[in-house]
Formats: structure tokens, sequence, C-alpha cells
């Protein structure tokens, strides 16, 4: 007997047997027949399982005995997390890169990189984050067919608020205003999920629930604040995106009002009987550690007490704990069966909703092509990366028209800083196949025409000065670096866990500590030297660029990260796209201007509603290349919607858009004004056209406490449409 042949062919059989096993469980069990009601199925799967099975799901892991599989997860906050980074190696966890041991090597690591979440923000276009999430659960599924290890729970979109610019994810947010970050979340999630009415092409899990917006320290820290703040502010954005669809979130590693969010009463109470989310609910890795640890937050005596807490909390999904913890928790009394089964059936929901449960779904492997036919290779997707990067550029000065620059007179450009040459990484950013960096968008434009570039990235021996008296025009790039590592040209250098070498830089784990651009000093030499001088800041946060914001002609901000930054870049600069982002946070003037960082009650001095102090750019702001007229504002009451209609005219020499915001005023109310409408409005030169925002009743109220609930406020409410939250062009008082 030929032994080596047994050896080949046993295990042929045996896949064959488990394979038609598999077939015949799957008619064997009711959970499988689809015209069950949603519950009848998720009871029944639930009564199949056994205590252990039970227990590995709310471990992340799927059912296989019953041929349910995992739905796994990656980071995903403005392209999904598939792989490494060349240039730095040690750049995120190896969780979602598809290290675990045992795990095979990834067949790709690529996904397409937008720009972070921060320039979505900035392009206040609903279309854009759809955009950001459709192309992400897209690749997602792409790398999920035919493979175990699936990654169809997608951390996104960040509902989180940028309440100080200081915090060091702010990359990771859309901006400070709860109603622009919760109509950004919403478009986000609705991208993520699909528009099958029964399947999701991906499941949306928002983060971090809840007011975390403070990275040192944020294992022991206690955000506090009233009822009013957390239903107004804090809780908006996740509550817009349920109502979205959205069944799934992270909860925050601090504390709310003194009990730690992985354990906080608004997991039972809001979220899931007054939201229906009741999908999975997970920690932040770490957290059910921090819930214990005496330099922590101490709040369990023990792991067995901290994972009892959390799970009869709501919490549905450990990601940082092991089977064998959950476990030994059950064998010693903390856990019931009942407790078990909620748990386990909100796990199932998500699996069930990504059709993990049945035999096929609308976004099954057919949907995609053959095996060369990688969607981020895809000219489509290369075209959406660069039209939202292109709607995310905030044009915040251009004295004299500097911008945008002429092809045929300008002859000379000279290129500044140690943002040119690259497209950095951040902390959770995506792997492109391909980056275009400013210097290289910048020659590319310009290649076809007797336009000479020329580079230098610093000033160390007096000759960017001379460079710059060479040039017709300079345009110094500078800005933070996403994962804080030492600016050292090339080299692989990996910044250790929150801990930074630049004051104004921040990430995950390290909030700023200044507010200033190290490198202005750069443009205070460029600009000495020639007075035409532009200034790219590609930052993921607001710095206080107080000299550059009263000198130099020209400024541009987009944020980090995009494989088109320099393609998209050198269409603004060069006039062949007319920027009409906006800017998503206050830019104050000084860090004297905020409160301590630690202080969550916005109302002493935070976010555009209630600064004290003139910023150097408002929340709102951003310029064009053309200007805009408003006239003729009307309001009416239609149903349960409000609406907002006016006319906009173009007066420029050029097609634009404008961001029209609408903002109320509400009496008895502290608040400067709310946003409470906006819409990107493509206007061709000298035409005008009918604006109309509708806005929903639910969108005027505020929430009042006695009554538990959002109501109108009494009295006359002050209708605000302008250009930004400073530049109000038409006002209407109106008794809702």
């Amino acid at each position: 007997m030929d032994h080596s042949f047994m050896k080949r062919i046993i295990p042929f059989f045996l896949c064959l047997l488990m394979a038609g096993s598999a077939m015949l469980r799957a008619q064997d069990y009711p959970f499988q027949d689809t015209k069950l009601s949603e519950e009848e199925r998720l009871d029944n799967a639930v009564s199949l399982m056994t205590v252990d099975e039970k227990i590995m799901t709310i471990v992340g892991q799927g059912v296989p005995r019953l041929g349910i599989a995992g739905p796994g997860s990656t980071e995903a906050i403005h392209g999904i997390v598939r792989g490494g980074d060349a240039e730095l190696p040690n750049l995120g966890n190896a969780g979602q890169f598809g290290n675990w041991p045992g795990r095979p090597t990834p067949k790709y690591r690529n996904s397409t990189a937008f720009p972070q979440a921060y320039g979505v923000g900035e392009t206040w276009d609903r279309e854009m984050a759809h955009i950001v999430g459709d192309v992400m659960s897209y690749e997602a599924r792409f790398y999920s067919k035919d493979n175990p290890w699936k990654c169809l729970i997608l951390w996104a979109p960040n509902a989180d608020l940028g309440r100080d610019p200081r915090w060091g994810r702010t990359e990771e947010c859309f901006g400070e205003d709860p109603y622009l970050v919760g109509e950004m979340v919403a478009a986000e999630v609705k991208g993520i999920q699909g528009d099958d009415p029964t399947y999701w092409r991906g499941a949306a899990l928002m983060k971090h629930f809840l007011a975390n917006s403070n990275e040192d320290n944020r294992y022991k820290t206690d955000s506090r604040f009233d009822e009013e703040l957390f239903r107004d502010y804090y809780s908006y954005g996740f509550w817009k995106g349920a109502r979205a669809g959205a069944k799934s979130l992270m909860t925050a590693y601090n504390a709310y009002n003194g009990v730690p969010c992985i354990a906080a009463p608004f997991i039972d109470e809001i979220l899931f009987k007054e939201w229906n989310m009741n999908g999975t609910i997970v920690d932040d890795a770490g957290a059910l550690m921090f819930m214990y640890l005496p330099q922590m937050h101490h709040y369990a005596k023990d792991v067995n007490e901290a994972i009892q807490m959390a799970l009869e909390a709501g919490l549905t999904r450990f990601i940082d704990s092991r089977f064998e913890q959950v476990k030994a928790a059950y064998d010693g009394g903390f856990l019931s069966d009942e407790l078990i089964d909620a748990r386990t059936k909100s796990n199932l929901r998500t699996m069930l909703k990504l059709g993990l449960m049945d035999a096929e779904c609308p976004y099954d492997a057919q949907e995609f092509g053959s095996e060369e036919d990688i969607p981020w290779e895809r000219q489509e997707f290369k075209d959406k990366a660069r039209l939202v990067t292109q709607k995310s550029i905030v044009l915040l000065k251009n004295e004299g028209k500097l911008l945008p620059l002429d092809k045929s007179k300008v002859k000379k450009i000279a290129v500044f800083g140690n943002r040119a040459e690259q497209v950095l990484k951040d902390w959770y950013g995506a792997l492109p196949s391909y980056r275009v960096s400013p210097l290289e968008g910048i020659k590319a434009a310009v290649d076809s025409t007797q336009t000479e570039v020329r580079f230098q990235r610093w000033d160390s021996d007096g000759s960017a000065q001379e460079l710059a008296k060479w040039a017709d025009v300079c345009i110094v790039c500078v800005g933070n670096h996403p994962a804080t590592s030492p600016d050292w040209d090339r080299q692989s250098v990996q910044s250790p866990w929150a801990y930074g070498t630049v004051a104004g830089d921040g990430r995950e784990a390290l909030d700023r500590r200044s507010l200033q651009l190290e490198t202005e000093d750069l443009i205070k030499v460029v600009w000495q030297a020639n007075h035409n001088t532009v200034v790219t800041l590609i930052s993921s946060f607001p710095f206080a660029i107080n000299w550059t914001a009263e000198n130099v002609p020209a400024i541009v901000h987009m944020t980090q990260c995009s494989q088109e930054l320099g393609n998209a870049l050198a269409d603004v600069l060069f006039g062949d796209y007319n920027p009409a982002g906006r800017l998503t946070q206050t830019w104050v003037k000084d860090i004297l201007d905020l409160p301590n960082m630690l202080d969550y009650d916005i109302r002493n001095g935070r976010t555009y509603m209630y600064a004290k102090a003139k910023p150097i750019f408002p929340f709102g702001f951003g310029l064009s290349y053309t200007t805009f007229k408003y006239s003729h504002l009307k309001v009416k009451k239609d149903g349960e919607n409000y609406v907002v209609s006016f006319d906009l005219k173009n007066t420029g020499s050029r097609d634009g858009e404008e961001v029209v915001q609408l903002y109320a005023k509400f009496k008895n109310d502290d608040a400067s004004k709310r946003l409470r409408g906006f819409e990107r409005v493509a206007v061709k030169a000298g035409e005008t056209v009918p604006v109309q925002i509708v806005v929903p009743a639910d969108d005027l109220k505020l929430w009042n406490s006695e009554k538990h609930a959002f109501d109108f406020k009494k009295g006359r409410t002050r209708i605000l449409v302008g250009a930004s939250s400073e530049d109000i062009r038409l006002k209407k008082s109106i008794k809702l």
C-alpha cells in the first residue's frame, strides 16, 4: 500500500464528509429558514448552542458546528486596515493586520486610502462620507470572500466630537459640531451597510461611546457633564448613526460621571431600549483590565466581577478577553445562563445581518470579478479617492488672488517642507498600492509645460532663501507627523507608544502639548525672501498659525494619508478644481483660549457655540476662487419639517461650490448658535440657483431634562443662513 497516497487522500475524503455533513445540517436547523422572523431564527440558533459556543461569540468567534462563520473585524477610519507599512513596520496591532498566530499570511495587504476622517468632515458633503463607507465595506467583502478570517465588522465611523484641538485623536473625528458629525456619521453608516433591505455589506461599529476626547490617562479619567450635554452634544452623533441603521458600537476607555463606559447603565437603558442598538456592543482593547487594576479605574475588585459588570450593563463582546476568562466567570457563578443567552443573541444578530447564517446573500463573492479584478486597482476607486480629497481641501486665505497658479505665467516653482515628499500613514490608515506626494503632484501638473520645479526640504544653511528668490512662487508643505515619529528622512523609526518627538503632534494615547507649528519658522524664512508664498498645511488638527495667517498671502489646509493627496492638491493649486472645503473645528489663536483639558462642560468656552475668544479661523470657514450672494430667505412649515429656502448667486467668473450653512439661535439658550442644516451647492459662474434645506422638527429640539425628552424651546427662534458660523448672510425669526 502507498502510505504517502493514503496520507494525501484521507484528508480529502474527510473534507468531503465534513462538507456533506454541513450541507445536511444546513437543512436541519430552523434558523436556516429565511421565511422565519429574525427573532425566531436567532432564538432557535441560541437554543442549539452549547455554553462554550455561546461564550465563543462573546469573545468574537462564530459557531462552526452550526455552519455560522465568525464575522471578523477591521479598523476602518478612512480605509480598511489589512497591512503594515514598509516605512513604519510596527504601526498598529497584529490583530488588524492578519498576523495572529496560526493565521496564514494574507494574499493582499492593500486597500483604498482616503483622507483622514477629519478631512472627510471638511468636505461638508454627505455623499463623500457615503462613498468612503461604501468603498471600505466593498473591499472588506473582497478580503472576506472564501476566507475563514473575515473582516466584516468595520470599526467605523468615529462619532466622537473634537471638543478640543489638543486631543490626540482629532484626526479620527469629523469635527466639533454634533449636527455635522451626526449627518456625516449617518451617511457613512449607510455607505458601510449598503442598501439591501435584509442584509448588510458590512456592519458599522461606531466608536467610542462616550465622551472620549482626551488620550493622556484615558484609562482612568472621568468625563463629567449633565444630561443635557449628554443628549445635545456628546451622544448626538451616535444617535444619528443609530437612526441610520447602525446596531453596533465600541465603548470608550474613560468613565462617565464615575462609571467606566464599559459598564455604564446607558448601554442597556439608552443604546438597547431607546435606540434599538441590539447588535454587537464591544469594549476597547484593554478596557476590561482597566476596570479592576488599582492604578486605573479600580471599579471592580477582580476580572470576574469586571466581566459580570460589563455583560450585565449590556456589553455583548470583549475584544480583549480570552475564552478561558469568560468561562471561568461563568463557572464561578458570576454569569447567568439568561445573561449569556441575551448577549449571544445580540452577537448572532450581527452575523445574521451579514448573511453568515444563510447559504448566500447579495453581498457574497459573486459580485466580484476575476481574481485579477482587485478593487483598489480599479480606476473607479482611485477616482473616488481623488474626488474626496479634492472636496476636503480648505482654502483659508487667498490675498491678491495668488491662487490659482497660472501655468502659462509661473515658470519657476520652489517647493519646500517636510511634508512635500511623502504621503504618511497614520495609526489606523489603509496601506494603499500607490501614493502621490505633494511634490509629485505639482511636478505632474506642469509636466507638459516649460515650468521648472525645484525642491528643498529645510533651510539648514540659508540656501532655501536663495531658492525662494529664484522662484516665481514658493509652495511650503508642512504639518504634523500622524504617527508622531522622528522626522529623520526615510529611516524606519517608530515612536514608542504614547510618546512623540514634537509637542504639537498627537495620536492615539498621546494628546498634543502645544498648538504651535514647529516648522512655522521655515514659512517665515521663505516668505522673507519671496512674498509670493503659498502654505500647504497638511495636518490632522488645527495649529495656532497666527503669524502665517497674518502675513502669508495664500494658505490651504488638507489632512494626511490620502493616496491621491498630491494630485488633489495640484488640482486646487492650479485651478483645475475650485476648492470648497470648510473647517469643522474652531482654530483658536492661543492655548490660553481653551479650558482645562479634562473639563468636559463645553459651556465653559469650547467650540464655536461657547467660545469666548476670537479665533484665527471660525468653524465652517473656507474660501473659493469665486464669490456668492445670498438673498430672498423664506421659512415655511411643511408637515413635520421646516423648509428654509433662498437664492444663491455665483457672482464671480468661475464655476464653484458653496457650502451653505443653517444655524438656529434658540431663546434662553446659552449657545451663540447651533448648526441645524447644510448643503454643498454647485453654481455656475453668473448663475443663480434656488436652495432648499429641509429641517426635520426633531433637529430643532433640545433636550428637556424635566420632560426627559427632546422638546422645542419656548419663544421665537432665529434662523441664520450663511457661509460660516461667523459669516451670516440672512436672518429670519420664526415660532416653532
